[in-house]
């Protein structure tokens, strides 16, 4: 069987071009159905939508949901302007945190007193409390008061210049020994005590400011260095004064020893010559240092002095020499010891002997 395309188009032309015809009708109606049909009265895709240029239809099975209605306000029932009242006037409900003021952090839990802070009140002493202290290395501490004065039990105060920086424990032994020991010594001088004259008190350094030195009791806010005691008339109780009398001195003394664990004055380095530092140092087995040497007081007239040597006068070497050379040496000590002797006077014939259980004036030796 031979095939040629003359005998295809003699026997097929009619049908071809019917089928051409039939294209051109169809696509002609599937464009009118795209660009007349309305969106919302086409129920199916178009068949021949193969651009997507039909719109999206609902669903079939979406149906219309009813809303239920808010039932209606009662006639009790407050109006809206009374209830927007307070929110009008600035004032929110208490239930309610305002929209504009942030909600305010709940307050630290407060800081337990400790039991020298309740003890120490203010008919003790004028000491308030301070934050604690977090310096480097392990300076600071913690319970820490600014001693301003020292309330006596008669109500008058004892100023503290300039305040003290100190733990509570050691301003409360500060306090109990002014009140306890130094007002009665003040008593037997016949005044009062009005200042306290503070040197030092809290200070980051080392020992003695040594650099590189062990902290110091005063890094931790722990020692105190008093000079002297002040009195309402006009005196001082100098702790170091060697004008002072040594009986006072020596009493000041028993009665630090006997209350701080550390006590330096003079005697115990160059550094506590002219104050007195008092600490509440732990040692071991409760060890305590009392370095305070009282020296005795000072003459009231000084000594004599020699008489200065004369500038035109030889060196003594020279005029040693001079006088050897001059006179033999065994003369001249036979010499210097008859004239010794010569030079004595005689004790007279009529002075009294000394009564029995008198002494002699002591006689001042030239050391």
């Amino acid at each position: 069987m031979s095939f040629s395309l003359p005998d295809f188009r003699r026997k097929w032309s009619c049908r071809g071009n019917m089928s051409a015809g039939a294209a051109m009708v169809t696509a002609g109606l599937g464009l009118s159905l795209v660009l007349f049909e309305p969106a919302n009265a086409r129920n199916y895709a178009a068949p021949f939508d193969i651009f997507g240029l039909g719109t999206p239809r609902p669903h079939r099975s979406v149906h219309a949901t009813k809303i239920p209605l808010p039932k209606p306000r009662p006639d009790e029932a407050p109006k809206a302007t009374e209830e927007a009242a307070p929110e009008a006037d600035g004032k929110p409900s208490p239930d309610k945190p305002s929209a504009t003021k942030p909600v305010e952090a709940a307050p630290p839990p407060e800081k337990q007193l400790s039991a020298c802070r309740v003890a120490l009140t203010e008919e003790i002493a004028v000491a308030p409390s301070i934050p604690d202290i977090r310096g480097p290395g392990a300076c600071g501490g913690e319970d820490l008061v600014r001693l301003e004065a020292i309330v006596l039990p008669d109500r008058r105060k004892v100023a503290v210049k300039p305040a003290a920086i100190l733990r509570c424990t050691m301003a409360s032994a500060i306090a109990d020994w002014v009140r306890t020991d130094m007002v009665p010594l003040a008593a037997s001088l016949g005044s009062t005590i009005t200042d306290l004259d503070n040197f030092d008190s809290f200070e980051c350094r080392g020992r003695n400011r040594v650099v590189g030195a062990m902290l110091s009791e005063h890094g931790k806010a722990n020692a105190l260095d008093v000079r002297s005691l002040k009195l309402a008339n006009g005196q001082s109780i100098g702790l170091t004064d060697r004008t002072l009398s040594r009986d006072v001195r020596e009493r000041v003394l028993h009665s630090v020893c006997s209350r701080f664990s550390t006590v330096l004055g003079p005697g115990s380095d160059w550094y506590h010559e002219d104050h007195i530092h008092l600490d509440l140092a732990q040692r071991r087995n409760d060890y305590r240092i009392c370095q305070w040497s009282v020296w005795d007081s000072l003459p009231q007239v000084a000594p004599l002095l020699p008489a200065e040597r004369p500038e035109e006068a030889p060196p003594r070497e020279v005029a040693a020499k001079s006088e050897g050379a001059n006179d033999g040496g065994k003369d001249r000590s036979r010499d210097g010891a008859d004239d010794q002797e010569s030079a004595k006077p005689g004790a007279p014939a009529d002075k009294p002997a000394a009564a029995p259980g008198k002494s002699k004036p002591a006689t001042k030796k030239r050391r």
